[in-house]
């Protein structure tokens, strides 16, 4: 089966196409467009190469409840617009690309593989919120990069290590604990927000402080939303850029942009302590993403932080996100 997978981010497209047989499986392409292309630029660029899919799966970053990919139905699709509330950054572009296939390609099945997925085996006591009972049972925690940490499970020796923790560090960061190679506790929550500082993203915040916003009158929901999603985190401290490599090139004439580093390593090292609380200690610390696996500075920060656990190593994985797309739309169909 050849499949082409869309992993559709923040910040940009990235697809790929896959194909397996009895010999294994083998990457024909591998590319990345502006978040904004569409569709059709896609399958031109495949014609161009002489590559017809047979499949296309997908990267849904919110599944709500669904543990498992799924088949592009229209009843699925009509779940997740409801959805788009609690991840309007990815679902509806997400969406638009599931429809874009459709109109293009309509013979072609479609997979839908969740971010959310992989987190909902965790402990249930890892997923509850401390509010009451009655609230909306959609409100949950449920972790998201779920496809990247099923890529670097796949990949380690769980008779050599037990006790993991992953962390995923781009644009969009959070960490993952994991024993035995199956996970226990996340930073991310019931949105993309949660957990550890990002590039435009703040991570976790007191609740108190967007009361407070917008209580004073200075901020809608809207407005509240674009500092949340757009303005805060890297970007935000630094007043420069979500970039990690512009802000490493200029922290040291820059104090705006090294206080902003220090923050994005220190919120990182705090949470690996939480991570590894949830674990009972601490074998292997995993980079990988963009920061992760390219920033050797902002690794070497961090591992600083994590001196305390002895016997601790630490390892850099390139993630393969798409790659587990393939595998989850071969098997599925």
């Amino acid at each position: 089966m050849r499949v082409l997978c869309f992993d559709a981010g923040s910040s940009s497209l990235k697809y790929g196409v896959f194909e397996a047989d009895d010999n294994g499986e083998r990457e024909l392409l591998a590319e990345s467009l502006d978040v904004g292309a569409a569709v059709r630029d896609v399958f031109a660029r495949l014609d161009g190469k002489g590559i017809a899919p047979e499949a296309v799966g997908h990267r849904i970053v919110f599944g709500g409840p669904h543990a498992d990919p799924v088949v592009a139905q229209p009843e699925v699709l009509r779940e997740l617009r409801g959805y788009v509330p609690i991840d309007p950054l990815h679902l509806p572009l997400q969406l638009r690309i599931v429809e874009g296939v459709a109109k293009l390609a309509p013979a072609l099945p479609q997979v839908l593989c969740f971010d959310t997925a992989f987190h909902r085996r965790m402990p249930e006591i890892a997923q509850r919120f401390p509010l009451p009972g009655s609230i909306d049972p959609l409100v949950r925690r449920y972790g998201y990069h779920g496809l990247s940490y099923e890529y670097m499970v796949s990949t380690l020796d769980w008779t050599r290590y037990q006790r993991v923790v992953i962390a995923h560090l781009g644009n969009g960061a959070s960490l993952a604990a994991v024993r035995d190679g199956k996970p226990v506790d996340t930073t991310m929550g019931f949105t993309p927000l949660g957990g550890i500082m990002m590039g435009t993203r703040p991570g976790d915040i007191d609740p108190g402080v967007l009361l407070y916003l917008l209580r004073s009158g200075k901020f809608t929901v809207e407005s509240l939303d674009r500092l949340l999603t757009e303005q805060s985190g890297l970007l935000g401290v630094s007043g420069i850029s979500a970039d990690m490599r512009e802000l490493l090139a200029r922290r040291n004439s820059d104090a705006a942009a090294d206080l902003a580093v220090q923050l994005f390593v220190y919120t990182i090292a705090k949470f690996t302590g939480a991570m590894a609380v949830a674990l009972g200690g601490l074998d292997l610390f995993v980079f990988t993403g963009g920061i992760g696996e390219n920033a050797a500075e902002v690794r070497g920060a961090i591992s600083a932080h994590l001196d305390v656990f002895d016997g601790m190593e630490t390892r850099v994985i390139p993630t393969k996100e798409t790659l587990m797309i393939a595998r989850h739309t071969m098997r599925t169909l």
